[in-house]
């Protein structure tokens, strides 16, 4: 019986181990990129459009995976940008102009960054930093009212709240507490 590895008629070239593979379809390729990244986490259009730029990816290529992961669900900027704006607002307590940067940052386009950022009401904001001036106020006891005030404003600042919201909620939460500090009105100065 002949060794069927010593078939002349047998034109299949298998690589052999170590040796480096054939060039894979660059379509293939721009798949497996943008399918390993979305399996890592959620991506915007924009991230995976880099990320297949900085690996050599041709452009025309590029955009046709990206539109047909678009037609299927895969890729959907608006969904993206509401549940990282539920996500980080619950999670982190940043409020609309924070997240609205934070999704600059990540190439979604302004009228889905205004969509999501406008899903958190004024009153939600203000509840969320409502929590956050009371925590760091309770953890701030003990200290000069100034330094707690400055300590406050400047977290606050830091998630994206208006100065205007900060002073007012500052300064109601240390009235609730019996602080006798007078604070400027930001609006009026």
């Amino acid at each position: 019986m002949p060794d069927p590895l010593d078939d002349p008629e047998d034109t299949h070239d298998a690589p052999l181990a170590g040796a480096p593979r054939p060039e894979a379809d660059p379509e293939e390729k721009a798949r497996g990129i943008c399918l390993r990244m979305l399996t890592a986490a959620p991506r915007t259009r924009a991230q995976l459009a880099q990320a297949l730029a900085q690996r050599g990816i041709d452009d025309h290529v590029a955009e046709s995976v990206l539109g047909r992961f678009s037609e299927a669900g895969l890729i959907d900027d608006a969904a993206f940008a509401s549940a990282w704006v539920d996500s980080r607002h619950a999670g982190r307590g940043l409020g609309r102009t924070a997240l609205a940067a934070e999704l600059r940052r990540r190439g979604v386009a302004e009228d889905t960054v205004r969509g999501a950022v406008e899903e958190i009401s004024g009153d939600q904001e203000e509840a969320t930093a409502r929590r956050l001036v009371r925590r760091k106020l309770d953890s701030t006891r003990g200290k000069a009212d100034e330094a707690r005030v400055r300590r406050v404003m400047g977290m606050l600042a830091r998630k994206g709240y208006s100065a205007g919201l900060a002073y007012r909620l500052v300064r109601e939460e240390l009235e609730a507490e019996g602080a006798d500090i007078d604070l400027p009105d930001p609006d009026l100065e």
